[in-house]
């Protein structure tokens, strides 16, 4: 009797409403495992239209165009003995419902919708889809017709059911199932399922890599089991990444993983492994006699066996160690990847980035250098799809990457914006860069432009205005800064659109923008400035996060232009210069410094304090360093700032979600974008306790 088995999960680079790309890469994907001699093949969540469709889920088209793929991968010859695990959204009874499509030579074996949907972070899908609230209960589905002329089937189980097979038994878990304290996975171990799957988009997050390797470990650690983690990869059309990490586990040993970040677009795991280690491992630990109170899953029954009877020769897997990436190389990785399924999938032919000479867009700068250095170590390890992609984006089909610096120097136009408040320190600091990462770098000055725009506004009032350091007021001072700033905008556009033109090439560039997510907390930033772009790669990145980053860049990259940059203060130069030299200060400007907007920003969206309960908070982790007098004016300017400036994010470039604080405001962040700035009633609580304490 055979009982070693050997499984696929796997990663796809699927893309929403992509229907003949993700089909594609879904056989693709079936054809790698059975080459690998898996028996049973897990792919991600909703993998046949893409998990980001978001409101066109509503549109019966989706559910059609997924039936239709549904078929062809039924009929498709490359599925034929193989167990094939899909994902795709069905509406039963009018009620629509996130499922995992079973199928083993083109019968339909289980639909198991998903049971616990995930509602938090930039998860909505409550919206779309309703919860399977029927625990180990299966009714009968009646396939649409197309299926039917496949399979034979007119009807087929669908519920929390379990699939049967002649020597084991394997139960399904849907993403956030594997994050709920009721995780499906324990009562299915105590009712003797042997393998658990988990097919899931999760997205990346800072940080967040080692809480999927430590539940899965768990879900195996307490009582035995295989599991299988399928996640998607890259950018499927918006603000998230994907960044894979599929991975096979069994008693608690990590035994099989893939890469956290890859240009691959089909990437698929296997491992062999024992069943006999399951149930000696479950024998000493599990008593469900005595532990299990509910009534058994159904078991759906297949003439099927996941193993052969000759197997005592094949070898099995054994635990591997996982290195996690640092939050820097999760920064160089994770944007670059996003970068280049953007470029590649929009249809322009590189990016153009205001280079102001700063931390920001040097960060910017580097994570779009980082993604050369990976396309082109791509190409050298054979990946066939980044070299196509490559070549259509140039538009060579000869071209060949090799030296990242000259593949950025195709791609990428970096420009640094003069004016009359612009320091010489920056211009060559933004000039230094550009030289070492390669890009095509230009020297506008925008001077001719503002004034042209203060002359339109003269004429019709007769009125100029000057800056405060040469007797303007407050007003006349903002909005000479905003002025400047938003001419940058629209020069970068107008570079972006014919800049390849005027050298006689074909395409577009997109323009990157380059705002981090303090600032936007903040609203440090002119609406409609040059950080108004297509994409923002570090929209959702910390200040002190992109310090670090840089950092990196200088080591890993030999990047030396970056350690002026990191010693110089951070600036807007927007106003004018004394003797030469900048004295405007973005920290000063902000009344804050970046550390402590950082440990704000994290109050307020990861711990859901108010002005009132931040204040609370702060002044015993700033006991050290501030009164609560000033613990109550940093936390009372911040609100005032935030809610001043919060219709800003309305209209802020759709940027990477990196961070778990993030304001993107309407996907993330759901907030009024109009406030009472006073904040009468919290700041009085604030107050009232500042008088109790001092």
């Amino acid at each position: 009797m055979g009982r070693k088995v050997t499984l696929a999960t796997c990663c796809l680079n699927q893309w929403a409403l992509d229907f003949e790309g993700n089909l594609s890469r879904i056989l693709k994907s079936i054809e790698i495992a059975k080459q690998k001699g898996a028996k049973y093949r897990l792919g991600p969540e909703l993998e046949i239209c893409g998990y980001g469709c978001a409101d066109h889920f509503y549109e019966s088209d989706t559910l059609l165009h997924c039936f239709q793929a549904l078929k062809s991968l039924l009929e498709s010859p490359l599925t034929h003995d193989i167990i094939c695990d899909v994902g795709m959204p069905i509406m039963h009874h009018n009620v629509r419902y996130n499922c995992r499509v079973i199928f083993l030579n083109k019968k339909i074996l289980l639909i198991r919708p998903k049971m616990l949907l995930a509602n938090y972070g930039n998860n909505r899908e409550f919206r779309w889809f309703s919860p399977w609230s029927r625990p180990r209960h299966i009714e009968e589905y009646f396939l649409p017709r197309m299926i039917q002329d496949v399979t034979g089937q007119t009807t087929v189980p669908f519920g929390d059911g379990v699939l049967s097979t002649k020597d084991t038994c394997i139960g399904s878990e849907i993403c956030a199932e594997l994050w709920n304290p009721r995780s499906p996975h324990v009562d299915m171990g105590l009712d003797g399922i042997e393998i658990f799957t988990n097919s899931s988009a999760s997205y990346h997050e800072l940080r967040k890599a080692d809480h999927r390797v430590n539940l899965v470990k768990s879900a195996t650690t307490k009582s035995g089991g295989i599991y299988l983690f399928a996640n998607q990869k890259g950018c499927d059309g918006d603000r998230l990444y994907y960044d894979g990490c599929a991975m096979i586990a069994i008693n608690g040993d990590i035994v099989a993983r893939g890469a956290q970040f890859s240009l691959e677009d089909v990437e698929v795991v296997t491992a062999t492994l024992d069943l006999e280690d399951v149930r000696s491992y479950r024998g000493e630990r599990c008593h469900p006699h005595m532990e299990y109170e509910h009534k058994p899953y159904q078991r759906m029954k297949t003439d099927f066996c996941l193993s052969d009877c000759d197997d005592r020769c094949l070898p099995t897997h054994q635990p591997v160690e996982w290195i996690f990436n640092t939050p820097e190389e999760e920064i160089s990785l994770g944007p670059a990847c996003w970068l280049w399924d953007y470029l590649r999938r929009s249809g322009q032919a590189g990016f153009l980035l205001p280079l102001s000479g700063g931390v920001d867009s040097s960060s910017t700068a580097c994570i779009v250098y980082s993604m050369c250095v990976q396309i082109c170590q791509a190409v050298k390890d054979g990946n066939s799809q980044v070299l196509d992609d490559v070549q259509r984006v140039v538009n060579d089909s000869s071209y060949r990457p090799e030296d990242p610096r000259e593949l950025c120097g195709r791609l990428f136009t970096t420009c640094y914006m003069a004016s009359e408040n612009s320091s010489e320190d920056t211009r060559n600091r933004a000039k230094d860069l550009a030289a070492q990462i390669g890009s095509n770098h230009l020297n506008i000055n925008i001077d001719m432009a503002v004034k042209g725009m203060l002359g339109i506004f003269s004429v019709v009032t007769g009125k100029w205005p000057q800056f405060r350091a040469n007797g303007g007021s407050a007003r006349e001072n903002l909005a000479l800064q905003n002025v400047q700033a938003r001419v940058r905008m629209i020069l970068a556009y107008l570079f972006a659109q014919l800049c390849l033109w005027a050298q006689g090439k074909p395409g577009g560039l997109l323009v990157l923008g380059s705002a981090n997510v303090d600032e936007s907390l903040t609203g440090y930033f002119t609406k409609y400035d040059c950080s108004s772009a297509d994409i923002n790669p570090i929209g959702g990145v910390s200040k002190m996060d992109l310090k670090c980053f840089l950092q990196y860049c200088v080591k890993r990259f030999q990047l030396t232009a970056l350690v002026s940059i990191l010693d110089a203060p951070p600036t807007a130069e927007l106003e004018p210069l004394t003797d030469g030299k900048v004295v405007q200060t973005d920290e000063a400007d902000m009344g804050m410094t970046y550390s402590e907007l950082s440990v704000i920003g994290r109050l307020r969206k990861i711990s859901k304090c108010g002005p009132y309960s931040m204040f609370c908070k702060l002044i015993h982790s700033w006991k050290e360093t501030f009164s609560p007098t000033q613990v109550a004016t940093k936390v009372k300017h911040f609100f005032r700032m935030y809610s001043i400036n919060r219709h800003k994010m309305t209209t802020v470039t759709p940027s990477y979600h990196a961070e778990n604080y993030s304001p993107d405001d309407n996907r993330f962040d759901l907030r009024p974008f109009l406030y009472n700035t006073q904040w009468a009633w919290q700041f009085r609580c604030i107050d009232d306790e500042v008088a109790m304490m001092e």
